[in-house]
C-alpha cells in the first residue's frame, strides 16, 4: 500500500508514525506540522525525520510562521497546493490526516 500522511500538528509523536506500515510513505506536513520540517529543538531535528519516507511541506503553510525553503530540513521538499493534490491522487493510495 502507498500511505500519504497529512500531519498538522507538531505535538503529534513519531510514535504513531513509527507504527504505519507501507511500501511507500510520504509524509506531508501541513498546518503547524511544518514546524517538523523546520525547526530545531535542543539542535535535532523532528525524530518523525528519521523515518524511512518521503517528507513534504506545503509552502504556503511554513512561510505562514516565517520560515523559507532554506529552513526545511535536507529531507523535506518544498510544496505547493497543486503538488499536493497531485501526490494524494497520483502517488499515494491511502491518506490519512494526523
Amino acid at each position: 500500500m502507498k500511505l500519504a500522511v497529512l500531519m498538522s500538528d507538531y505535538r503529534t509523536g513519531s510514535d504513531i508514525v513509527d507504527r504505519l506500515s507501507a511500501e511507500k510513505l510520504g509524509i506531508i506536513f501541513v498546518g503547524n506540522g511544518v514546524y517538523h520540517a523546520a525547526a530545531k529543538e535542543g539542535g535535532k531535528a523532528s525524530a518523525i525525520l528519521d523515518k524511512k519516507a518521503n517528507y513534504y511541506a506545503l509552502t504556503e503553510d511554513f512561510e505562514t510562521r516565517g520560515f523559507t525553503a532554506a529552513h526545511l530540513d535536507s529531507r523535506v521538499k518544498a510544496v505547493n497546493y497543486g503538488d499536493v493534490v497531485d501526490l494524494i491522487f497520483n502517488d499515494y493510495e491511502k491518506v490519512i490526516w494526523l
